[in-house]
């Protein structure tokens, strides 16, 4: 067996003949140099561990007389000890218990088969997702029959009126402001723009058109999807995890009548409601940016978006939003009526309607735009 010594006076270690012997302050500080010279350690055979000249032992220092212990036992070497100072030995015992972690292993390069895989798990389940909205559907198709047929014992009225209120009168404001600056927005880079060619004027046109086909509807329903969708969820979900629905459900109540069909009725009355007030607000940011790049007065603004717009071109726009209204409502209770019984399910489906609802509008608003051009409205 051969002789190791460190030579540092403030923590130093010595192993020789069958016998290592520890001194010093084993601290943080020491801790950088003694782990290279502990690593080349090597010993076979019967070991005595000395550790009764520590001065000083904090967590650091356990730890590596513990691995170089370790370490010498795997090697082949028969360790006993260590002795220290009693003082030191609930540290080393404490440590002592505490298991090795197994080293981290560094994630797998994706190969063409893992993302291949990965791509076909995503779309299973996006299917399934949208079979179990479909049959959600159905039912909440059914549940509004029965509530048209017997509105009287169906038709909570005043819940609707109160979905009206927090979904569209108090969308207001926002709604407002930022249909307001799209407007702004959208004039100021088509001022921009036209301006090569000279034809400002018809600033004025393609904001009325683009405002009251496309933008004024879709932008207000991306906001009450991430406003009012995710309330759905969050409001269920949270009376799902107090149990509530089952409450209600033992009481003989159907939610869907109760839970349910007052949003989306409330929803439906309220969002074209908001598209029309948003369709406004932003024709007006539209026209002050052309007051104060053009000096195009107001009744001025007035006769050319007369000229350039029809009934047509509102009512394209009016007709999307009752339809936009009850898939984010549906999207909305449905993920709500998902959350599992724990706080964190709760704002998983919250986040997974915004995106579903807002991902489900564009691509009806796409749907719509092809039909229209077909029929040539």
């Amino acid at each position: 067996m051969t002789s190791i010594e460190s030579a540092a006076p403030d923590a130093w270690f010595r192993l020789e003949k069958g016998r290592l012997e520890l001194g010093g302050a084993w601290t943080i500080g020491a801790s950088a140099r003694l782990d290279g010279e502990l690593r080349a350690l090597k010993a076979d055979g019967d070991v005595q561990i000395d550790a009764s000249g520590l001065k000083k032992l904090d967590s650091s220092g356990a730890w590596l007389l513990l691995r170089t212990r370790r370490a010498l036992e795997e090697g082949g070497a028969k360790v006993t000890g260590p002795d220290l100072p009693d003082s030191y030995r609930p540290l080393l015992d404490s440590l002592e218990k505490t298991k090795p972690q197994p080293a981290v292993k560094p994630p797998r390069a994706a190969t063409f088969r893992r993302r291949l895989y990965k791509i076909g798990k995503a779309t299973i389940q996006a299917l399934d997702q949208g079979y179990s909205i479909l049959g959600y559907l159905g039912r909440v198709t059914v549940e509004t029959g029965e509530a048209i047929a017997k509105p009287k014992h169906n038709l909570r009225i005043a819940a609707i009126f109160h979905q009206v209120e927090e979904t569209g009168i108090n969308a207001l404001p926002i709604v407002g402001l930022l249909s307001f600056l799209i407007g702004v927005v959208l004039a100021y880079q088509a001022i921009d723009q036209l301006k090569q060619f000279g034809a400002e004027q018809l600033t004025v046109n393609g904001l009325g058109i683009i405002v009251l086909r496309e933008m004024g509807v879709l932008m207000t329903s991306i906001i009450v999807a991430g406003r009012s969708g995710s309330a759905f969820t969050a409001q269920i979900g949270t009376m799902r995890v107090n149990e509530e629905i089952d409450a209600m459900q033992t009481m003989g109540l159907n939610t869907v009548d109760v839970l349910v069909l007052p949003r989306i009725i409330g929803l439906v009355i309220a969002l074209p409601l908001l598209t029309f007030y948003a369709d406004i607000m932003a024709l007006i940011g539209g026209w002050l940016m052309c007051y104060f790049n053009l000096g195009m007065t107001f009744p001025v603004f007035l006769r050319q978006l007369q000229g350039a717009v029809h009934v047509n071109t509102f009512l394209v726009g009016f007709i999307k939003a009752p339809v936009f209204a009850f898939v984010i409502a549906l999207v909305g209770c449905y993920e709500g009526f998902q959350v599992e019984r724990n706080a964190a399910s709760v704002g998983l489906l919250t986040t997974r309607s915004v995106v579903e609802s807002v991902f489900l509008v564009i691509v009806l608003d796409a749907a719509f735009s092809v039909m229209f051009s077909v029929l040539g409205i």
